[in-house]
């Protein structure tokens, strides 16, 4: 379990560098436009908005784009995009469970640039249900490690709702309910610990385990997704074992 956060952590950085910043940029500013047009556009009183400015200050988005997108999805500025939030489903080659969050002007153009995405990389979509039965909606919390024991970050969160720790390398991911996300994130903000997100995500309740072949195959098609303007999150059950990530990350050096 720990080698694909671990291994999508290390992904995440490259990401911030390569030439996909552009495609994050959009995605995070997306999000605080659909959050603001929700809830307000006063993030104190929203904390959605709050959490979603947050993460994209942290991945360095410029301030001019995030107060036009709380201003359009406020209905202070003209220009606001009528989004809709639409999910599929499917399986990455080696029976990967993958759940594909869109958020979207189009339908039409969102699902088949999804389909597209599965039949070139050898995945296959599937029908409503059949996939999402295998996650469940947690709160998810990222905090750098730091100075931080798990021990020392459990006293702060516990009585906030989190119900797990896990190690992932250089952050602690804190787990809890959905609805616990905004007492997790108050409690460490009191307590002056930092925290690089904390949102709402589909976690998987049972995991698949690859090989190198799977993992590169299952990760190739979770790219093609999120490189659609349309994806927002792809959510997969991969398990890539320590083992295993450190293969692939050979193959990449390799390849570079």
């Amino acid at each position: 379990m720990s080698g694909h956060s671990k291994w999508a952590t290390t992904k995440h950085k490259k990401a911030i560098i390569d030439a996909k910043r552009g495609k994050l940029f959009a995605k995070l500013v997306k999000n605080i436009e659909v959050a603001a047009r929700m809830g307000g556009p006063d993030p104190v009183g929203n904390p959605t908005l709050f959490d979603a400015i947050q993460k994209a200050k942290r991945t360095s988005v410029p301030s001019d784009n995030i107060d036009r997108a709380v201003k359009r999805g406020g209905g202070l500025d003209a220009g606001a995009v009528d989004y809709e939030t639409l999910m599929y489903e499917g399986y990455a080659p080696g029976g990967v469970a993958v759940l594909v969050e869109c958020l979207t002007d189009n339908k039409n153009r969102a699902v088949s640039e999804v389909r597209l995405a599965f039949n070139r990389n050898g995945g296959n979509m599937a029908d409503s249900g059949s996939v999402a039965y295998l996650f469940e909606r947690k709160g998810v919390v990222t905090v750098p490690k730091g100075d931080l024991t798990e021990d020392s970050l459990l006293e702060v969160v516990l009585d906030a709702g989190a119900e797990e720790i896990t190690d992932e390398g250089e952050a602690f991911e804190i787990l809890c309910e959905a609805t616990d996300v905004v007492a997790v994130r108050t409690s460490l903000q009191e307590a002056g610990i930092e925290y690089d997100s904390a949102e709402a995500q589909f976690v998987p309740t049972m995991r698949t385990p690859v090989d190198l072949d799977g993992a590169q195959k299952a990760l190739r098609l979770i790219d093609a997704l999120e490189d659609s303007d349309d994806v927002q999150n792809v959510f997969s059950n991969l398990d890539i074992p320590d083992d295993v990530a450190a293969a692939l990350a050979d193959s990449d050096s390799e390849s570079e």
